[in-house]
């Protein structure tokens, strides 16, 4: 197989797993595999669309429109300084969902989450201004942190999910790496950053 092919696999592999998409995953996991699937109908679209406006929707409308603006050079975002607002609306629209699903108190633990993401956008815009993250893997260390958590808490027993999600981080990883736009540093410190302050959110907040 040539190179080309291995390039389009790794495009693929970080648009599947890109952090505007995770929040997707995570409401079908969620709402199919855990305590929150007995919760109303009513309930789940109320959570599942905050999640998916806050989480996917708004920061995706916010990176079209500073790139139509002309305030990014690419919807990428692989300039280093190009990732400061948009963290930085990510982070807000993240609180926001941690307010709005606030309203259902049964749903404290997703609340919490979402407070996670928020840090984890922080942490990534704090390292932004002088050095380049891996999004990406941040947000994958935040995805497998949850799992751990809701396991070792006995939520729910998803050992499954969780060998695929760390499995999943460490194709993910490589992709980023074979892309040229991570060195290894980059991807540990986003995947380890991710993980920690979602320990943190989930057990502190």
């Amino acid at each position: 197989m040539d190179s080309k092919y291995y390039t389009s696999l790794a495009r693929a592999l970080s648009m599947a797993l890109h952090p505007l998409v995770l929040p997707l995953y995570l409401v079908a996991m969620l709402f199919t595999q855990t305590t929150f699937s007995l919760f109303p109908t009513g309930v789940k679209w109320y959570l599942g669309g905050s999640v998916l406006l806050y989480g996917s929707i708004v920061p995706m409308l916010a990176v079209l429109l500073l790139y139509k603006i002309g305030w990014l050079k690419d919807l990428h975002i692989h300039h280093r300084r190009d990732r400061l607002l948009p963290l930085l609306i990510g982070a807000i629209a993240y609180m926001l969902c941690a307010l709005v699903i606030a309203k259902v108190p049964q749903a404290a633990f997703l609340r919490k989450f979402m407070l996670a993401a928020a840090l984890c956008e922080l942490f990534c815009l704090v390292l932004s201004t002088e050095w380049k993250v891996s999004l990406h893997l941040t947000a994958m260390g935040a995805a497998v942190a949850l799992l751990v958590v809701m396991n070792s808490l006995g939520l729910t027993q998803l050992f499954g999910w969780l060998i695929g999600t760390v499995l999943a981080a460490g194709l993910l990883a490589s992709a980023r790496l074979y892309l040229g736009h991570h060195n290894p540093r980059q991807v540990l410190v986003g995947f380890l950053g991710g993980f920690l302050l979602t320990h943190i959110a989930l057990f502190w907040l």
